[in-house]
C-alpha cells in the first residue's frame, strides 16, 4: 500500500494519529521498531500503545477535573485510545485504569484490521526528506533518529528521568493486615488495597529509602532533572521526613478497620498508607501507587517487604528508571506541530514535552487531524484555548517559555483564567466554558464522528 502519511512510532500518540487519519480516508504507514529486532529500555513487549508506567489514565470525572475534561473531548472525537481503554477497564474508583495487556491488544487489533493502515516493524534512523510525516517516537527515541532530530532542529534535546512503579501479585498480599478502600470511599469505595503503617514503621521505611542501593547514573545522564509529576519515591523521601505522608503515602480519607488496636494510636487514620491499584481485569496484579523508583531490584524486594501486608510479596515487575527526551517545542515547532526547519514533519506525543498517557494521545490525535486537513486542502483551526485540547496545544506550541520549558500534564492552570468567578466555582466554570466552546469548534470544523 502506498501511503499518504508516514507515522514513525506506534505508541499512544502514533496509534491515535493513525486512527484519526485512517478514519478520514488517508492511507497510513506506521513504522514501529519494536518487533523488528529493537527494543527500548522501558518497554516489555512489541505491542502497539504499550503502557510502560502506570495503568491509569487518571481521573475520569469530566465535570470539575482537567484530565477528565480531556477524556470527554477525546471521546467526542472517537479516540481509539479511549475506546480501547473502555473495553480493557478495571476498577479504580473515580479514575480510569486499564488492563495494560488487553488495552494494547485492543489498539493493535483495531489498527491492523483497518484497510487504510499498514504496520511495518522497522527502525527509522533519519527524518524523511519529503512526504507528510508524524514523528511519535516518544521519550525513548532511538539514538540514530534522535541525532537526526537534533541536526534538524539545531537545538540539543532536553531530558529528564522517568521511573516505573512495581507490580505485585494479588495472592501474595496479606489481607489480614491490608484492607480494601478508595480514599473518601470514592468510586465503588473499595477499589484500592491499603497497607497501614505506624509512625515507627514509617520512619524505618523512610530511612530505608534514603539508605537503599540505587541505580548509578551513566556519564551522559548526569545533571538531568526529574519530572515533578513522576518523581522516584526515594527522591521525594530526600525532601523531608513527612513529604511522602503528604504525597503517595498520605493516610487521610482511609479508615483502617483495625484502628482501635494499640498499633494505631493516631485514631481514625494510620500514620501512613501504601496503596495498591488493580492492574489487570482479572485482579491478579496490583501496582504500588506512586512508587516509581530507582532502587536496585534487590534493594526494592528487601525494603518493600517491610511494608505491612507485603512481607511475602511476589513481584510481577520491579520498578525501574529510564531517561526520557523531549523537544524544546515552543522554540522548534510551529502552531501546527510542524518542525520549523522542515514543515513536512510534525511531532506528536511525549517527545513534544506533554506528559501523561491521555495527553500524549491527544497530541497524536491533533496532529492526525492537522495532517488530514493538509491532505484535504482544508484550512485548520486549532481547538479553542478554553478547551482541554486547546490549552495543552497552546502550552506546547508557544504559550510556555522556551527557556524554562518542562513536560506538563493537562491542568486548569493552562486555561485562560476566569478571574471574575469565585474560587469554589472556578473549576465548574472552566469545564462549562470548555464544553461549550469545544462543541462549537467541532461543529465549525465538521469533526464530530457520524
Amino acid at each position: 500500500m502506498t501511503h499518504d502519511v508516514h507515522i514513525i512510532g506506534g505508541g499512544l500518540a502514533g496509534s491515535e494519529a493513525a486512527w484519526q487519519l485512517a478514519q478520514r480516508g488517508a492511507k497510513v504507514r506506521i513504522s514501529e521498531m519494536r518487533g523488528g529486532g529493537d527494543m527500548t529500555p522501558a518497554h516489555q513487549t512489541d505491542g502497539l500503545a504499550e503502557l510502560v508506567c502506570s495503568n491509569s489514565f487518571r481521573s475520569d470525572d469530566d465535570e470539575r477535573n482537567a484530565v477528565g475534561l480531556l477524556h470527554h473531548e477525546l471521546r467526542r472525537l472517537d479516540s481509539i485510545i479511549m475506546a480501547a481503554g473502555e473495553d480493557a477497564r478495571v476498577p479504580a474508583g473515580s479514575a480510569m485504569a486499564v488492563d495494560r495487556d488487553a488495552f494494547s491488544a485492543n489498539v493493535e487489533r483495531i489498527l491492523m484490521e483497518h484497510p487504510n493502515v499498514t504496520v511495518v516493524r522497522e527502525r527509522v534512523d533519519a527524518l524523511p526528506e519529503s512526504g507528510l510525516t508524524i514523528v511519535a517516537t516518544g521519550p525513548l527515541t532511538a539514538a540514530s533518529l534522535a541525532e537526526s532530530i537534533v541536526a534538524a532542529t539545531g537545538q540539543d534535546r532536553l531530558a529528564f528521568f522517568d521511573a516505573i512503579a512495581p507490580i505485585v501479585h494479588r495472592e501474595s498480599i496479606d489481607m489480614d493486615i491490608c484492607w480494601f478502600q478508595s480514599r473518601w470511599d470514592k468510586g465503588d469505595g473499595k477499589d484500592y488495597i491499603n497497607c497501614p503503617m505506624t509512625k515507627d514503621q514509617y520512619l524505618a521505611f523512610h530511612q530505608g529509602l534514603l539508605d537503599g542501593d540505587k541505580t548509578e547514573f551513566k556519564e551522559w545522564e548526569s545533571n538531568t532533572p526529574y519530572f515533578e509529576g513522576c518523581m522516584p519515591i526515594e527522591v521525594m523521601a530526600s525532601r523531608g521526613v513527612d513529604t511522602l505522608r503528604f504525597g503517595p503515602m498520605k493516610p487521610v480519607g482511609l479508615d483502617n478497620p483495625r484502628d482501635t488496636t494499640p498499633e494505631f494510636p493516631q485514631g481514625r487514620w494510620p500514620h501512613a498508607v501504601v496503596q495498591l491499584r488493580q492492574d489487570n481485569k482479572l485482579g491478579t496484579l496490583w501496582n504500588m501507587v506512586g512508587f516509581q523508583t530507582k532502587l536496585k531490584h534487590g534493594a526494592q524486594v528487601e525494603l518493600f517487604r517491610t511494608i505491612p501486608g507485603l512481607e511475602n510479596a511476589e513481584f510481577a515487575r520491579l520498578g525501574g528508571l529510564h531517561r526520557n527526551t523531549f523537544l524544546n517545542s515552543p522554540l522548534v515547532l510551529d502552531r501546527q506541530m510542524r518542525l520549523k526547519s522542515a514543515p513536512h514533519i510534525r511531532f506528536a506525543g511525549q517527545i513534544t514535552g506533554c506528559e501523561g498517557y491521555v495527553e500524549s494521545a491527544t497530541v497524536g490525535l491533533l496532529t492526525g487531524l492537522m495532517a488530514a486537513a493538509d491532505l484535504a486542502d482544508r484550512p485548520w483551526e486549532a481547538p479553542p484555548a478554553t478547551s482541554a485540547m486547546g490549552a495543552l496545544l497552546s502550552h506546547i506550541t508557544g504559550d510556555a517559555e522556551a527557556e524554562t520549558y518542562q513536560p506538563m500534564n493537562v491542568n486548569f492552570g493552562l486555561f485562560p483564567p476566569l478571574h471574575d468567578v469565585k474560587k469554589k466555582q472556578r473549576k465548574e466554570a472552566y469545564t462549562n466554558r470548555a464544553k461549550d466552546d469545544f462543541g462549537k469548534w467541532l461543529s465549525r470544523m465538521e469533526l464530530a464522528p457520524a
